[in-house]
């Protein structure tokens, strides 16, 4: 059975976004697996909490990701 596990940071995507990981990734399987794959594939999208994760041996805060994230300044 094809199983992919997601990790993400709690309360970062929207229901629809976790449904497209869910559907984007099945089909990705069945491109592989072949059309078998579809009814055995598992996604599984977990939500990591806040400051339960880290990268380079630094936890990592949503504060701290949202100082990181570049601005759009096309819209002034």
């Amino acid at each position: 059975m094809p199983f992919a596990n997601f990790k993400v940071p709690e309360k970062t995507l929207t229901p629809q976004q976790k449904e497209e990981i869910v559907t984007r990734t099945t089909e990705l399987y069945v491109e592989i697996y072949g059309e078998r794959a579809r009814d055995n594939t598992m996604v599984l999208v977990e939500e990591v909490a806040d400051g339960g994760w880290g990268v380079s041996g630094n936890v990592l805060t949503l504060a701290m990701l949202s100082e990181a994230t570049p601005t759009d300044t096309s819209k002034t």
